[in-house]
C-alpha cells in the first residue's frame, strides 16, 4: 500500500466505495487521515463501516464543513454531462477535489529514496484504444529484462494498493480520460500515448474534450520522457508542443503503418518490422511478424509504444526482442483462445467502439465475424475498411436485427445469443477461418462487462468445438 502524505489528521472525504475508493479510504488511513467516506449504494456503505470507516451522507447541508479535500472515484462524473450534486458541494465550500491517481503522485516519493542507488520510475500509459496491451507489454519487459516492475491503474492493481516500490522499481500505470482530467498531480517519468478515437464523449462534452482530458498526462505532467503516437493529428499536436527541436529526443514518435523520417528519436512499425531510428540512422529492427501475442498493425502500434518506453529506461533492443516473443497478449485482446481443424478462434470482446473493431478486422483473414451488442454513437461506417475481410457477420444482442442491416456488403445473420452465433459460425467455418470475436459495441445490453462477453464467448467455443 502507498500511504497518503500531507493528510495527517484532517478529515478526507471518499465519494464512491467500488475499488479504488475503498482503496483510496485504506491508503488515507494508512497516512494517518481520517476518511469519512459514502457511496449512494447501502451494500457499499456497509462494506465500508464493516472495514472500520465511518459514512457521512455527503449531499446533506454541511457535510463539508471539516473536510480538507474530496476523493472521487473514475466512474462519477465531476462535470459532464452534469457534475455529481456531492462534489458541487465541494465546490461551494472550497473544498479541493482530487482522484486516487493525484494521491498517488503526490504521495510516491519518501526520503528513504534517499538511499536508494536508482530512484523509482513511472510510466503511464494513456490513449483510446491498445493502451491495456502496451502497459501490460510494458510491465512483461520489464520483467522480463529484471526490473522489479508493478502494474497497476486502470490494469492490475488499484494504483495505491500496490507495493513502495523500492531501488530501481518501475511502476507502469494505465490511466483512463475519467483517471487524468481530474488528478491533480501527474508527475510521470515516462509519459505514453498511443492513440485517439472518439469515445466517452458523453463524459466529455465531446472530442475536444476527450482529447483535452488526455493531453493533461503530458500538459501538466511534463514527463522526462514523451512516447507519441503520431498517426493521428491529436498525437502529432502534442509531439510538437513538447518538442523543442526536430532533434529534441525527450520525445519518442512512434507509428504503425507509415516509416517515420528526421533526426529525432523514432519508432515506427511497417509490413510486421519493428525499426528504430536515432539521430538520422537505424539502430535495431525486429521483425513482429511470429509473435502470436501481436497479432496486426495496432498490435504492431503497440510494440513500437512499449518498446520506445522501456528504451527510453535503457533496456537493450536484443532483450526487449527477447521478451517480445514471450508475450501472450491479454485476455479478451485479440487473444487466441483455441484452434481445431484449420480454424483459429480470437477473441477480441475488448474491441467495444468501432475503431478498435476495425483494427481486429484488418488484422485477420477469412473471418467469422462475431458482433454486436449496445451499440455507441456514431454508427457503424467507420467498419467498412474491414469489411472485405469478413466471409460472414453473426450478430448478437438485444437489437441483432438493426445492428445486422447496418452492415452493407457483407452476408450478416441476427444470432441474438453467444451460443447461437458461435454454433452457427463453428458449423460453417472452413480451414482457414478466423472465429473472431469483436463486437464493435458495449456489452452492457447483455453482460455486465466485456470481460463477461468475452469469457461467456470462449465457453461457448470449446462447448461447441467438444460437440464436434
Amino acid at each position: 500500500m502507498i500511504p497518503v502524505q500531507g493528510f495527517d489528521g484532517q478529515e478526507v472525504a471518499v465519494l464512491g466505495l467500488g475499488r479504488s475508493g475503498l482503496s483510496a479510504a485504506r491508503a488515507l488511513r494508512a497516512g494517518g487521515a481520517m476518511p469519512v467516506c459514502w457511496d449512494d449504494n447501502p451494500k457499499a456503505r456497509e462494506a465500508a463501516e464493516a472495514d472500520g470507516f465511518e459514512t457521512r451522507d455527503l449531499s446533506r447541508d454541511g457535510a463539508f464543513d471539516a473536510v480538507a479535500s474530496l476523493i472521487v472515484s473514475p466512474g462519477i462524473p465531476h462535470l459532464y454531462p452534469a457534475p455529481n450534486p456531492v462534489i458541487e458541494r465541494a465546490w461551494d465550500a472550497g473544498v479541493p477535489v482530487d482522484n486516487d491517481i493525484g494521491l498517488f503522485f503526490r504521495s510516491l516519493g519518501t526520503r528513504e529514496w534517499d538511499r536508494f542507488d536508482t530512484a523509482p520510475r513511472v510510466i503511464a500509459i494513456t490513449g483510446s484504444n491498445g493502451k491495456s496491451t502496451t502497459s501490460a507489454l510494458i510491465h512483461h519487459i520489464l520483467e522480463e529484462t529484471g526490473f522489479n516492475s508493478q502494474l497497476a491503474g486502470n490494469i492490475g492493481r488499484g494504483v495505491l494498493d500496490i507495493d513502495p516500490p523500492g531501488d530501481g522499481g518501475v511502476v507502469v500505470l494505465e490511466l483512463s480520460s475519467y483517471q487524468t482530467d481530474l488528478a491533480r498531480a501527474l508527475t510521470p517519468d515516462v509519459a505514453v500515448f498511443t492513440n485517439l478515437s472518439p469515445d466517452h464523449l458523453d463524459r466529455h462534452a465531446g472530442f475536444g474534450g476527450y482529447f483535452a482530458a488526455k493531453r493533461r498526462l503530458f500538459a501538466e505532467g511534463g514527463p522526462d520522457r514523451a512516447v507519441i503516437g503520431v498517426d493521428e493529428n491529436e498525437g502529432r499536436y502534442i509531439a510538437n508542443q513538447l518538442a523543442e527541436g526536430p532533434g529534441d529526443d525527450r520525445v519518442i514518435r512512434v507509428s504503425s503503418g507509415q516509416k517515420l523520417t528526421g533526426p529525432g528519436w523514432l519508432v515506427f512499425a511497417k509490413k510486421g518490422f519493428l525499426t528504430e531510428w536515432r539521430k538520422g540512422r537505424q539502430v535495431a529492427s525486429i521483425d513482429l511478424r511470429p509473435i502470436k501475442g501481436l497479432p496486426g498493425a495496432h498490435n504492431h502500434q503497440n510494440a513500437c509504444a512499449a518498446y520506445a518506453a522501456v528504451r527510453a529506461l535503457g533496456v537493450a533492443p536484443r532483450a526487449i526482442e527477447t521478451a517480445l516473443g514471450t508475450f501472450g497478449g491479454l485476455p479478451h485482446r485479440s487473444q487466441i483462445v483455441a484452434e481445431a481443424n484449420g480454424v483459429t478462434f480470437v477473441n477480441d470482446s475488448k474491441a467495444t467502439n468501432v475503431d478498435s473493431a476495425l483494427k481486429a478486422l484488418l488484422a485477420f483473414k477469412n473471418i467469422r465475424w462475431i458482433c454486436g451488442g449496445l451499440q455507441k454513437e456514431g454508427g457503424l461506417d467507420g467498419l467498412a475498411p474491414g469489411l472485405t475481410q469478413v466471409r460472414k457477420a453473426y450478430v448478437i444482442g438485444r437489437e441483432a436485427d438493426g445492428f445486422a442491416v447496418q452492415l452493407t456488403g457483407v452476408e450478416a445473420e441476427a444470432c441474438g445469443t453467444m451460443q447461437t452465433a458461435v454454433q452457427r459460425a463453428v458449423s460453417e467455418a472452413e480451414a482457414g477461418d478466423v472465429v473472431l470475436l469483436a463486437p464493435a459495441a458495449a456489452s452492457f445490453d447483455q453482460y455486465d462487462s466485456f470481460e463477461k462477453r468475452g469469457d461467456d464467448f470462449v465457453a461457448q467455443v470449446h462447448a461447441a468445438l467438444d460437440g464436434t
